[in-house]
Order: C-alpha cells, then sequence, then structure tokens
C-alpha cells in the first residue's frame, strides 16, 4: 500500500507530469468555454417581429406580430422586447418605424398617452388646446405637472398702475412640452419646460389669445396645493375687471374679435 502512495507522491511531484496536467487543465476550461459560448451562440430564442412595417404613431395589434428564432447571444446586446404582452396594445413612436420583419426595440414602443398628438384625445366637444409659453422660472423650476389644477394670472399696466391679479381660475395642465414639442417628463436629457398646454372652452381661448395679440399683458401660471386639485371647481374667469380692461383695449384698438367680447 505505502509503495503504491509513494508512486502517487512522485508522479504529482514530478514538474513535466504536474506542467503536462497543467496544459490539460487550460485546455479543457478553454474548450468548455468555447463550447459554451458557441452553444450560447446558436441556441435560438423566440423574439416578436414585424409582419409588416408599421409607420410611426400605429398601434400595434397581435396580428403585426409573428414569432421567429434569434441566437440569444445576440440579444444579450440589444434593447429588444421579447415578449408580445409588452408590445400589443402600444404605439410606434414618432419620428421611427418598424420594418416588415423587424424586431421590436424598446426605445420605438411606447404607450399612447407618450404620443405628441394623444393629447387632442382628451379635448371635450366645445374646447380647444390653448398652449401658454412658459420656461424653467415661470414653472418653478419645471415643478408644474400634468393633470394638476393652477390659476393664470395677468400682469398689465393701465394709467401708471400696475396690475397683477387673478384671471383664470382652475384650469387644468393637460401637458407640459418642451420647444421641440416633447413632454419634458418623459425624457431624461435634461429638456426645459417650454409651453403648458390647457384644453378650454372657446370664449377663454379667445381672450388668452387676445392677451397674446395685444402684447402689453402678460399670462403667469400660478401653481396651488394638492387639495386644490380636487375642490377647485369648474375652470372661470374670475375677475372681472380685468375682463373690462380687455375688452376695452379690444374696442380701442378698432379690432373685431367677434360676438363673445
Amino acid at each position: 500500500m505505502g509503495s503504491i502512495i509513494n508512486t502517487f507522491k512522485k508522479f504529482f511531484t514530478n514538474r513535466t507530469t504536474v506542467t503536462i496536467i497543467g496544459v490539460v487543465a487550460g485546455i479543457a476550461v478553454l474548450a468548455g468555454f468555447y463550447f459554451y459560448r458557441v452553444n450560447n451562440a446558436i441556441n435560438p430564442t423566440e423574439v416578436p417581429v414585424a409582419t409588416r412595417t408599421i409607420s410611426a404613431t400605429e398601434e400595434i395589434t397581435s396580428d403585426d406580430i409573428e414569432m421567429v428564432d434569434i441566437g440569444s447571444s445576440f440579444l444579450s446586446d440589444a434593447d429588444v422586447l421579447t415578449s408580445v404582452n409588452d408590445i400589443v396594445g402600444k404605439y410606434v413612436d414618432t419620428g421611427t418605424s418598424i420594418p416588415e420583419g423587424g424586431m421590436f426595440y424598446n426605445s420605438q414602443v411606447v404607450e399612447k398617452e407618450e404620443l405628441p398628438n394623444s393629447i387632442f384625445d382628451q379635448i371635450p366637444d366645445g374646447y380647444t388646446i390653448y398652449q401658454l409659453r412658459v420656461n424653467i422660472e415661470s414653472t418653478y423650476s419645471n415643478s408644474i405637472f400634468p393633470g394638476d389644477k393652477i390659476d393664470l394670472w395677468i400682469s398689465t399696466k393701465e394709467d401708471d398702475l400696475v396690475y397683477f391679479s387673478e384671471f383664470i381660475k382652475g384650469i387644468e395642465v393637460l401637458a407640459v412640452r418642451d420647444a421641440d414639442g416633447n413632454n419634458v417628463f418623459d425624457i431624461t436629457s435634461g429638456n426645459r419646460p417650454a409651453w403648458l398646454l390647457f384644453a378650454v372652452k372657446t370664449n377663454i381661448y379667445r381672450y388668452l389669445k387676445v392677451i397674446e395679440f395685444m402684447g402689453n399683458m402678460t399670462v403667469t401660471p400660478v401653481p396651488r396645493n394638492k387639495t386644490y386639485n380636487t375642490e377647485s371647481g369648474a375652470t372661470e374667469i374670475t375677475n372681472v375687471q380685468l375682463l373690462n380692461m380687455i375688452r376695452s383695449r379690444i374696442i380701442d384698438n378698432g379690432v373685431d374679435y367677434g360676438d363673445e367680447f
């Protein structure tokens, strides 16, 4: 028994033997890693692709999708959606399209409310969209959010007197957009607010546009607290004095803005 143990000791302490064993072990490890990579590369994974070219802003339906096999190594480096449930019922983002046979990339597929034109689906009959030009300061460092109810105040000067007072109360913000029309809260690249969007009745829209055209009045957004969002009531013009001032300036300018004034 001792002679057998001594034989093994001599065998494994021999420098040449150890070198050979090390080389063989290294080759085995490399071979195993190689075969793992090859198997991973050719091991197919089913992913959804488009059955037709889907244009920007189109809704994606189940008929637009079929499954194909793709090497799993490709998917590890691509931001590709692999579940049909993450695609059906969503939309192709603006500025892009998905070609026939193309995969669905995460950056191309968005919810409907993320599309710029989806804002028009929220306008009731008799209302229209009004855009108020703003900046980072007038939105309190971008602290006004879609769904907030705020007030609109007017600043102007009349007979050497400066007026700054509430004009419209309880108006709901539909969207906050940057200068390129993107929703600033869907973007992480630091876009700054340039517009607040509201849905307003036609007569309020006309007054706000007249204020813009006259150029000597400024509209300022004034946010309120959380309770105000639920208890503010209907959107309405609250300052009769400012309203009459606007009407008088319209008359003084000899401009016909319609019977609603």
